[in-house]
């Protein structure tokens, strides 16, 4: 003989609650759309930049900082970890890293950098729970760091889209082996000089 005992609706309300809460920390494909995201000029110069530069495998999130020139001023990669999809999760995590790569831009009234998302992950390119929970954890990462809330970008087997724009390709996708760098960025600072082996250097060079 068997015995069980069932959950109380006491002991479920908590996971209820939950649950509750991570559904209403994501956006809907119709909320992203109209929250007048700014539209990427060249996705695919950004995407096969950000492809190349952190070679990204599923359940790979890469956070990026754009110029108004569409330039990179930063960026960074992480893992997500095995958990359920929760936008306040996503967006500590990258809130997270941002503040590792780039001061904020708070004092300014105006945000001028924005940040966008690219995440590598399994199924196709519709949208999933997901996909709106990292919206809307990308959304809120911005406000709390002084950056324009850009464009999220998914990442398959299938292709690369932009959501909510209908903007996608084919390569590079999860499998694909990184092409050449082809993301604009600024140009690297000159290296730091000075004392007498800079100087030794610099002769030698002008000979």
């Amino acid at each position: 003989m068997t015995f069980g005992f069932a959950p109380s609706p006491a002991a479920s309300m908590p996971t209820s609650a939950a649950s509750a809460n991570s559904l209403a920390r994501m956006l809907e494909p119709a909320e992203w759309a109209a929250a007048g995201i700014p539209l990427l000029r060249n996705p695919r110069e950004v995407v096969n930049g950000l492809h190349t530069r952190h070679r990204p495998r599923p359940a790979t999130a890469i956070v990026a900082v754009l110029d108004p020139e569409e330039r990179l001023r930063a960026s960074a990669s992480f893992t997500r970890r095995p958990a359920p999809a929760d936008g306040w999760m996503f967006r500590n995590a990258l809130l997270a890293q941002l503040r590792r790569v780039i001061p904020h831009d708070l004092r300014r009234r105006t945000p001028v950098r924005t940040a966008v998302l690219l995440y590598c992950r399994e199924g196709d390119a519709r949208w999933t729970e997901e996909d709106g929970a990292w919206m809307w954890g990308l959304r809120d990462a911005c406000t709390l760091h002084g950056l324009r809330c850009g464009a999220y970008i998914t990442l398959t087997r299938d292709g690369w889209q932009v959501l909510g724009e209908g903007r996608g390709g084919r390569r590079p996708n999860a499998d694909s082996s990184p092409e050449s760098l082809g993301l604009s960025e600024a140009p690297p600072p000159l290296p730091r000089t000075g004392g007498a082996a800079s100087e030794v250097l610099r002769r030698a060079a002008a000979r």
